[in-house]
């Protein structure tokens, strides 16, 4: 259990860094239009948000086996961590995209899914680190 919650959040974190800062911004460098963009990379994002939901609920679920449990994932703080992860990409998904879709206040709405994206990539990054074993001393 303890390699697959590795696995796991290296797939979460991996997957929220290419979509967001590799993947969207060069549909936006690369597309003729932004509105042609702007439509790949909703998709894009709701994708993400199946994956981060599939994701923080396989890590909380494995994180109930006290025998197979890596100790990161019982601690209070990473369970914290891996539900404010995937309540965020519930938010951005049901709350902010539908604005930003329906292109109301794109700045206000654009700037506000931004922040909660980069949040949650800070948050997954955290369970991804706490549950990464620490290097052998030499």
């Amino acid at each position: 259990m303890t390699r697959l919650a590795l696995w796991v959040a290296a797939l979460w974190w991996s997957s929220l860094g290419l979509i967001g800062f590799l993947v969207v911004p060069l549909l936006f460098a690369r597309l003729p239009t932004p509105a042609v963009a702007g439509n790949m990379a909703a998709g894009l994002f709701q994708a993400q948000t199946w994956i981060s939901l599939l994701c923080g609920l396989v890590l909380l679920l494995s994180g109930h086996s006290k025998r197979l449990t890596p100790l990161a994932l019982r601690s209070p703080t990473v369970f914290m961590f891996i539900t404010a992860g995937m309540l965020l990409a519930l938010l951005s998904e049901f709350a902010v995209a539908p604005h930003i879709v329906a292109r109301e206040n794109l700045r206000l709405w654009h700037s506000l899914g931004s922040a909660m994206f980069a949040l949650q990539f800070l948050f997954v990054s955290v369970v991804f680190w706490k549950l990464t074993p620490p290097a052998p001393i030499q």
